[in-house]
């Protein structure tokens, strides 16, 4: 008998598991997800916020040399990085 064909006589002699675990996180998600909500706030501006994203983003890759707009522009292309409007946020 070859060492494979004992492994599939070990693994036939097993018995299958008696107990499945499955773990629903949804309702400890919904209560995260509301607790960091409140803990922002009353007074929070979301798009406020999304323009500070923005900026950042904008910052992030802006001043870029030849090769890194190069690399840049091939993983917009490829879909790793989103097309964005950019504006050079160093001036």
């Amino acid at each position: 008998m070859s060492p494979q064909s004992h492994h599939r006589t070990e693994d036939a002699d097993r018995p299958e598991p008696s107990t499945t675990f499955v773990f629903d996180i949804t309702a400890d998600e919904i209560r995260r997800r509301s607790l960091a909500a409140a803990s922002l706030g009353p007074t929070r501006d979301i798009a406020e916020e999304e323009r500070r994203e923005a900026e950042a983003y904008a910052l992030l890759y802006s001043g870029l040399d030849a090769e890194q707009q190069r690399l840049y522009d091939e993983l917009v292309t490829a879909g790793v990085l989103p097309v964005e409007e950019r504006a050079d946020a160093a001036h």
